[in-house]
C-alpha cells in the first residue's frame, strides 16, 4: 500500500513540475529567463527553510557530515530550471516534459543498471527497454503533433519557434 502512495505522490509531483514549467516559461518571456530561475529558487529555499524549521526530525548526521559528493545534488536542479524555463518557451510544456521524463528515464535505468552513485544495482531487462521504446515514440508523436498546423486551405505550417 505504502508503494501505491509512493507512486500516487510521484505521478502528483510530476504534474507539479508540468504546472511549474508552464509558469515558469511564462514569466521567463516576460522576465528572463535567469530572473524567473532565482526568483523559483529563492522562494523554494524560503519555503524549505520553514518546513526545516518546523516539521523536519532531529537528524544523526548534518550537512557537514554527509560525503561531498552528496551535495552535488543541489546543483542539479538549476539546470533543469534554466532548460526548461527556455524550451517550454519554444518547444511547449507538454515537449518539454515528456523530454525531460525522457532523459530522467534513460538516465535513471544506468543509474539502477550499473548502481552508481551508491544504489543497489537494477539490472536492466526487456520490459525497462520496451519503456523506453514507448516513452520515445511518445516523445515523437506529441512534437510532430504540436511542430506543425493546419491551415484553412489543409496545409501545414511549422509553429514559430517563438511561442506567445
Amino acid at each position: 500500500m505504502m508503494n501505491i502512495l509512493m507512486i500516487i505522490l510521484a505521478i502528483i509531483g510530476g504534474a507539479v513540475l508540468s504546472i511549474q514549467a508552464a509558469i515558469n516559461g511564462k514569466l521567463g518571456s516576460h522576465v528572463g529567463v535567469f530572473r524567473s530561475a532565482f526568483l523559483t529558487f529563492s522562494l523554494g529555499a524560503l519555503v524549505t527553510a520553514l518546513l526545516i524549521f518546523f516539521f523536519e526530525p532531529k537528524q544523526t548526521l548534518t550537512l557537514l557530515d554527509v560525503p561531498k559528493w552528496q551535495l552535488l545534488g543541489a546543483l542539479c536542479g538549476v539546470p533543469y530550471i534554466v532548460i526548461m524555463v527556455m524550451a517550454v518557451q519554444r518547444i511547449g510544456t507538454a515537449v518539454a516534459t515528456v523530454a525531460v521524463i525522457f532523459g530522467q528515464l534513460a538516465m535513471s535505468l544506468l543509474i539502477d543498471n550499473f548502481g552508481w552513485l551508491g544504489n543497489e544495482a537494477i539490472h536492466f531487462s526487456a520490459t525497462r527497454l520496451g519503456a523506453v521504446v514507448c516513452l520515445g515514440i511518445a516523445l515523437i508523436f506529441i512534437y510532430s503533433s504540436s511542430s506543425s498546423t493546419s491551415t484553412a486551405d489543409g496545409k501545414s505550417t511549422r509553429r514559430a519557434s517563438t511561442r506567445h
